[in-house]
């Protein structure tokens, strides 16, 4: 026994080694998914900011943001900032008591619910904004309806004017406000509900103090995800709208496909990137405030 030699113990890993082999093995799992995304996503972007920098003979400008935000372009960009921002506010509206009915559903009624609100939206817009036009023409069912009942001022202009192209985009942005705000309602525990009310707190005071502030922030997201995809939506707005609601989609085609201004064109998407980048800011900026908010209160 005496002339046995004990194997020496194998050498345990440190954490530092671990930490650093568990880094190393995450880098390479993200370089797929890195390399698909600079080249699907940002090397696109940069070649087109690089266009909206480059003059008719080259070099460095700045003209065609000047162009973008001066004269009739300026008009175009404001209205469709308008039409973004009326449609993301009724989508909302609408979206918000229809999601907070389906939340309230049995599970079976609910589901059937959402798929009533959701499979439409897979039928191409183009169709659906047709039919829009059929519905709302001056002999379409809705005036055919509100001269029978006889409605004042009946028959309603609804075509080739803002209120068609808010009614047509509402109805394209209405599943995704509703997807966002019933996930969020669904997570609202409802004893907060009821011990407000055991208090004594009016249905007002307990949407206004206890449920609205819980959903809150789908309803930003709610919001500026109607608002996003409606800054660069075409087909609704060029066929229910009229000249005063040519939106920057419409006016990129005119210029690419018939002025071959390629370089406004990529101005104008720079712009509109811009744009949603900032109102990604501002709700992470709002959802900020609100964390610090809660963490303020729950450590008071």
């Amino acid at each position: 026994m005496a002339g046995t030699t004990l194997a020496p113990a194998p050498a345990r890993r440190t954490p530092t080694s671990l930490r650093g082999q568990r880094v190393r093995v995450g880098l390479l799992n993200a370089l797929p998914v890195t390399v698909f995304l600079l080249v699907l996503f940002v090397y696109p972007i940069i070649g087109i900011l690089s266009l909206s920098l480059e003059g008719d003979a080259g070099g460095f400008t700045l003209h065609w943001y000047a162009d973008a935000l001066s004269g009739v372009n300026r008009s175009v960009l404001l209205t469709t900032l308008r039409i973004s921002a009326e449609t993301a506010l009724a989508s909302l509206l609408v979206g918000f008591a229809l999601a907070h009915a389906i939340a309230r559903m049995r599970p079976v009624f609910a589901t059937l619910a959402m798929l009533i609100v959701v499979v439409p939206h897979f039928i191409s817009a183009l169709v659906r904004t047709y039919g829009w036009i059929i519905l709302l023409g001056e002999h379409g069912m809705v005036n055919t309806l509100m001269t029978a009942v006889h409605a004042p001022g009946a028959p309603y202009s609804l075509l080739y004017n803002e209120t068609g192209v808010i009614i047509g985009t509402t109805s394209v942005m209405l599943p995704y406000t509703v997807l966002v705000l019933q996930s969020v309602m669904r997570g609202v525990d409802g004893r907060l509900l009821a011990a407000a009310a055991s208090f004594g707190a009016g249905r007002f005071t307990i949407f206004r103090r206890v449920y609205f502030p819980l959903v809150a922030g789908g309803v930003a997201t709610a919001g500026l995800l109607s608002f996003i995809l409606c800054l660069g939506y075409y087909i609704t707005p060029a066929l229910m709208g009229g000249e005063r609601q040519t939106v920057v989609a419409a006016l990129i085609d005119q210029q690419v496909m018939k002025q071959n201004q390629w370089n406004s064109a990529a101005a104008f998407g720079v712009i509109l990137l811009l744009l949603t980048f900032a109102g990604l800011g501002l709700v992470g900026l709002f959802r900020l405030r609100r964390g610090r908010a809660t963490g303020g209160g729950s450590a008071s």
